[in-house]
This record gives structure tokens, C-alpha cells and sequence, in this order.
């Protein structure tokens, strides 16, 4: 990705500025040179993979890691305006010379506006730096619009064409930085993504293979746990695990994004939440779970904390009513009909609560199966999970014990984020 020019980096800093439309030559300019923040050498990671269990999966390190900070030009998501976000590339280094692939990773939801993986010490860039920088592929990870350094009013969250350009400009940004910081690159580019990242993911395969043809020599996708069917998932009879988190920040980002979701925020949530929950997400003090547990949004089962938190009738109207404008919203942004050009691996694991593979995974590779589309793999992670983390091999099926409550809380989270960049690597070492 590229950042903006120096003409207009000034004005970033205190707006943001219209420097072009969505072809500018601006995007994924470095804002800031890129800087090597640390380098974790591949002792270092042996011994944290070694200690966490995380070896067995990954492997012993072959390169040591360059972590290199990046803030970047990019378009925000609403037509005629520039702003910028920050990340992260990893780098190969040390006994790693030769020219690698390039991976662009997208990141799962976190509300925490602060957070980067520009950080060593972030769980999701050591897990990135020790399953494909310590293998020789550089990767690049964007914080999203309106996190970390982004000076983006607002972050839009599952807006498919602001994340897509948002990953798109990353891949910009680290070519250009591959210079300053020793990068030999092989201009092959994977995109992968977990979770809101799936989403985010596949959409910037779409958009790269659609519109920047001759610019990204695509090589695969491998696109985790995401939420290809948005507006389906919002019609399921059965809430998805946490969605009193999810589906007021899906809502109130469409708001900001399209503007027509809603007239009143008081039609759509109850008191007390209708007063903050348009600035609530993301926040600068809390990443979710501390938000879950805050009060802020309301607790007990997901279905409780829905009704407590929507006015009357208005799930109703969703689940129901084509024209509904949420549900309309949530449609532009499914991710069914396209045909990709590289192929695809899907991931994810069957017993998932949180992004439920029935809903998405299955729906989406039932769309590429019924329009002919043979380059696209689908694989259910679950009896891994399973035979790691269940009792005797087996997922408990008692919802009132411990063991429940810790194995369906953790699925999503902790089980299956690794066994599928596992999978992601697997894929992508067949092209790299």
C-alpha cells in the first residue's frame, strides 16, 4: 500500500482531505516512513512458540522477523474523501534473503480504537510473524480505518468496499516500504483475513482481481471464518453468540457509511442505549470482552440482551421486511456472486457460535458451487477443535456446566483463529 503525498500529509493530520477519488495515485503512500519497530530472531520465537504449544502447529522458525510500523494513505468510505490507517508488515530477515510472496491479512473485530499490530507483543501479529514471516512470506496488516493512528472519524465496520480498500492500500504501503526496510519481495500477494478479516479479505481478493488487474499478481485467498452473508445471518432464527456487540456496530457504522439506515437512533434502541451507542464503538479504554463485561451493552443470553437492547419490533422488521434499510444495507455488503480468478480456501470450524459456518462458509461455497466457480476449497477445522479442546476428544454437550461455557467461549476466539492460518499456510505454500 502506498501512503499520501507530502502535499497533503499536513492536512491529514488535521482533517481529512479530499486529495482525489478512489483511483488516486495518493493511496497507500507512507504517511510516516516505516519504521522497524523490533526484530524478533527466530530463537526468540522457537522458545514463545515452544512454551505456548503453538510449535506442533507452526514449526521451528527459519528467518528471524523484521516488525516494521506502518500509517498509510487510504480512501475513507464515503465517495471524495482521504484519510489514513496504520498496521504492520513483518518481514523475513536474517538467514531469509530470497524473494517472497507478499501475505495481506485482515484482522477479526476488536473494539479497542487504540489497538495496532504494530506490536511484538499483540497475540495476532506473533501468531502471524511465527506461522509465515519465521517461513519466508512478508506479511502487512492494516489496523482498519478509524483505529490506532487512523485520523478517521469512525470506523466502518463490514463495509466491504472501504475494507477492501483499506487491505488493497496496505499491499501499496509495504511495497513501498519494502525498500527502507530490506524487503525483497516476489510480487506474488495472498489475501487472508479471520473473522471480520474473512469478510475483509475476500472482499480486497474481489476488488484486486475486479479493478487492479495488472497492478496485483493475485496468487490465492484464504479467507477464515468470515461473514460472507450479512444480510442472511440477520434473518437467522438464532442469534449468533455475542451479537449485542456485533449487530449494533454493524448497524450504527451503516448509518455513518449510507446515512438512511435510520432517521432517529431512538427508533431503532432502547434508553439508556440509544445515548451513546453511536460513539460507543470503537472506544479508546476497551477491547470486547471488557466491553461485554462493562455494563454498557446488556448481558445474559444473546437473545435477552437483544431484546433489551432494540426497541420493540425492530428485529422483527428485519428479519421480514425486504425494504427494510438495515437489512438493505446489510445486502450491499454480502459477499455471494463473485467468481474469483485465484483460487480460494475456505476455513472454519463447524461447532463456531460466534460466525456459525452455516450461515456463511456453507452459503458461500453453495454459491460458487451453483455458478460453476472449481477453484475455491471449503474445510471444517471442528474435529481439531474438537480433539485439542474437548473432553475425551468430544465438544461438551452439557450447556449448564463450566466446561460448556469455556469451550463455546473460547471457540472462535482462541481454538480456531490458528488451525485455520495453519490451513491458510498449507494453501498458500502450493503457489508461493
Amino acid at each position: 500500500m502506498n501512503y499520501f503525498r507530502l502535499t497533503c500529509v499536513a492536512a491529514a493530520a488535521a482533517m481529512l482531505v479530499a486529495c482525489g477519488g478512489s483511483d488516486d495515485p495518493d493511496r497507500g503512500e507512507l504517511v510516516d516512513p516505516a519504521v522497524v519497530v523490533t526484530t524478533l530472531t527466530a530463537p526468540q520465537i522457537d522458545a514463545a512458540t515452544a512454551s505456548s504449544g503453538l510449535q506442533a502447529l507452526v514449526g521451528k522458525a527459519t528467518c528471524d522477523v523484521k516488525v516494521v510500523a506502518l500509517n498509510y494513505a487510504t480512501p475513507g468510505a464515503r465517495a471524495g474523501e482521504i484519510s489514513n490507517a496504520s498496521g504492520v508488515m513483518l518481514v523475513p530477515a536474517g538467514a531469509c534473503t530470497g524473494p517472497t510472496p507478499l501475505v495481506a491479512h485482515a484482522r477479526g473485530t476488536d473494539v479497542l480504537k487504540t489497538r495496532t499490530l504494530a506490536n511484538p507483543q499483540d497475540p495476532e501479529t506473533f501468531l502471524l510473524a511465527a506461522m509465515f514471516a519465521a517461513h519466508g512470506y512478508a506479511v502487512v496488516a492494516t489496523d482498519y480505518l478509524g483505529y490506532a493512528k487512523s485520523s478517521y472519524g469512525f470506523h466502518p465496520y463490514l463495509h466491504a468496499d472501504s475494507e477492501a480498500t483499506t487491505v488493497i492500500d496496505s499491499v501499496r504501503a509495504a511495497r513501498n516500504a519494502a525498500g527502507t526496510v530490506a524487503a525483497n519481495l516476489s510480487g506474488k500477494v495472498m489475501f487472508t483475513g479471520y473473522s471480520q478479516g474473512g469478510h475483509a479479505s475476500m472482499a480486497a481478493q474481489r476488488a484486486a482481481e475486479r479493478d487492479y488487474g495488472n497492478e496485483f499478481n493475485v496468487a490465492a485467498g484464504a479467507h477464515l471464518a468470515g461473514p460472507y452473508n450479512l444480510s442472511g445471518s440477520l434473518r437467522s432464527p438464532q442469534p449468533a453468540a455475542v451479537a449485542q456487540l456485533f449487530a449494533p456496530y454493524m448497524l450504527t457504522s451503516f448509518q455513518k457509511v449510507y446515512g438512511n439506515v435510520y432517521t432517529d437512533v431512538k427508533t431503532v434502541f432502547k434508553a439508556p442505549y440509544a445515548g451513546y451507542i453511536e460513539t460507543l464503538m470503537p472506544n479508546a479504554t476497551m477491547g470486547n470482552t471488557a466491553l461485554l463485561a462493562s455494563g454498557l451493552l446488556p448481558g445474559g443470553t444473546t437473545s435477552a440482551a437483544l431484546d433489551a437492547l432494540f426497541q420493540p419490533g425492530y428485529l422483527d422488521s428485519v428479519r421480514t421486511i425486504d425494504s427494510q434499510p438495515f437489512y438493505v444495507a446489510a445486502k450491499k455488503n454480502d459477499l455471494l456472486g463473485w467468481t474469483p480468478k485465484a483460487k480460494v480456501l475456505l476455513c472454519g470450524g463447524s461447532g463456531d457460535p460466534t460466525v456459525p459456518p452455516a450461515l456463511h462458509q456453507a452459503v458461500m461455497k453453495a454459491d460458487f458451487d451453483r455458478r460453476g466457480v472449481s477453484n475455491v476449497v471449503s474445510v471444517d477445522v471442528d474435529p481439531y477443535v474438537q480433539a485439542a479442546y474437548g473432553i475425551n476428544g468430544v465438544a461438551p454437550t452439557d450447556p449448564t456446566s463450566a466446561a460448556f461455557a469455556t469451550y463455546y467461549g473460547s471457540y472462535h476466539g482462541v481454538y480456531e483463529p490458528p488451525l485455520c492460518l495453519a490451513q491458510a499456510k498449507g494453501w498458500f505454500d502450493t503457489v508461493k
